[in-house]
């Protein structure tokens, strides 16, 4: 029964990533650094304080208390991971749900699922490492789905460069404005790597979780006082960025753009941060279920690119493609699902 509940909160907070970027979409005049660092404020600081209060009795005590250790590095995670958040950004810029999030976040799970337990090998820190899992043969099916799902990446990275060879600039505009493969594949492949550092942020505050537990704290909300720290950690990181575009690009006179409809696109932005937080809220409550191994991750990572591809589909990101481009994307997406359930099995056993 956990492991049923697990998949179902994983596949709400995959649902939520992957349709978070839709709102983006309608927002009008401002730049793209404003409408993202408007976003961020809602799914980096308010959101998750909101969170954490409601869900996590003295959550800013848990944080005081809490080794110096343990805050530098899941804040460290956290501004690496807000550098892949920043990139992930542009990846759906440049190529749009569909593509975009097939390959930056294939990468991103199969690092998130590899490093930690590979991390634990060497430091000598408690939990499943890898060689544990390698030993097993359920964890050698989790090893088989990670591979399986790189074919996948494969097959959709293929897919894109058949549509760039296949389609004029006109015609891939017409549904992502910014259409850029050799950019768009940069960005996600440097999305993928470290927007990892989420699930190693997890690990580094994970003796805030326990101590979220035993001051009373539901166990299936028990990580939300970890995503306050490394949030800040992905805030700084994109502010920081978010603010330099703004100057060098002279648009800080978005925020109060009479041209805009401000209400409209506050809005919106607050939308898609709201609903960007809430994959990592469904997330925890998935880890809890789960535990947070290779499996945990990948599952979570999956769904979302299911949906993303789904909403690709649906705004027709790959219309006017051949057959042939159009059966490779799916073919991409079929192998990323057959890797989801190889790794199931893998955790089952």
């Amino acid at each position: 029964m956990g492991s049923l509940l697990g998949l179902f909160f994983h596949s709400l907070g995959g649902f939520a990533s992957g349709s978070f970027y839709i709102p983006y979409r309608k927002i009008e005049v401002w730049s793209w650094e404003s409408a993202w660092i408007v976003g961020g404020v809602f799914s980096w600081i308010l959101v998750p304080y909101i969170a954490a209060y409601l869900t996590v009795p003295d959550f800013m005590l848990i944080i005081q208390e809490a080794s110096s250790s343990t805050i530098f590095w899941t804040y460290v995670f956290g501004v690496l991971w807000g550098i892949g958040g920043l990139t992930f950004g542009l990846a759906m810029r440049y190529l749009g749900m569909s593509l975009g999030m097939s390959i930056a976040l294939s990468l991103c799970s199969i690092f998130g699922a590899l490093v930690p337990p590979i991390y634990r090998e060497l430091s000598g820190m408690e939990g499943i490492t890898i060689s544990q899992i390698a030993g097993s043969s359920g964890g050698r099916l989790v090893l088989l789905g990670i591979v399986v799902c790189i074919f996948g990446i494969y097959l959709c990275g293929k897919a894109g460069m058949m549509k760039e060879n296949e389609l004029s600039d006109e015609q891939k505009k017409e549904s992502i404005k910014e259409f850029s493969l050799v950019k768009g594949l940069v960005v996600a492949t440097i999305s993928g790597l470290l927007s990892a550092c989420f699930n190693f942020g997890i690990e580094a505050g994970k003796l805030m979780a326990v101590e979220a537990v035993a001051k009373g704290s539901d166990p299936l909300f028990q990580n939300n006082v970890i995503f306050i720290v490394v949030l800040w950690g992905g805030f700084t990181t994109n502010f920081i960025w978010c603010m330099y575009l703004n100057f060098s690009n002279k648009t800080f006179g978005d925020y109060l753009n009479a041209k805009s409809s401000l209400r409209k696109n506050y809005t919106f932005a607050a939308v898609a941060g709201t609903t960007w937080f809430l994959q990592f809220f469904f997330y925890g409550m998935g880890e809890s279920k789960l535990g947070n191994g290779a499996s945990s991750w990948i599952l979570h990572m999956a769904t979302i690119i299911l949906t993303s591809n789904f909403w690709g589909l649906y705004f027709k990101e790959w219309k006017g493609v051949s057959k042939q481009t159009f059966r490779t994307v799916l073919a991409g997406i079929v192998v990323i699902l057959i890797s989801v359930i190889i790794v199931g099995i893998g955790n089952s056993l």
